[in-house]
């Protein structure tokens, strides 16, 4: 049985757009995980539950955050991410 996932885009664009889906890994073995704090409400409670099983798995993560939910992340936070991170969980909430 195939189930449908549906993919949200969750930057401030006015438009979407269509970009290809980047193809997950395989393993999280070896990769540095991202975890992005966009300045909900306990979201950073979730990414320190979320960054506790990682470290459980010995996986290595590093942490981000946007200064508040309410504007775009800064380009130096997101230079920092794609620079750093190889795969990125960003915190939603509500």
């Amino acid at each position: 049985m195939t189930t449908t996932q549906w993919l949200r885009d969750p930057t401030a664009e006015t438009a979407p757009l269509k970009r290809a889906r980047a193809k997950p890994p395989q393993s999280l073995e070896g990769l540095t995980i991202g975890l992005f704090d966009i300045g909900k409400t306990r979201s950073d409670e979730f990414l320190d539950h979320v960054e506790a099983r990682f470290t459980e798995r010995k996986l290595k993560v590093k942490r981000y955050a946007k200064p508040t939910n309410a504007k775009v992340a800064p380009a130096e936070v997101i230079s920092k991410v794609v620079d750093e991170a190889d795969v990125v969980l960003i915190a939603l909430s509500d």
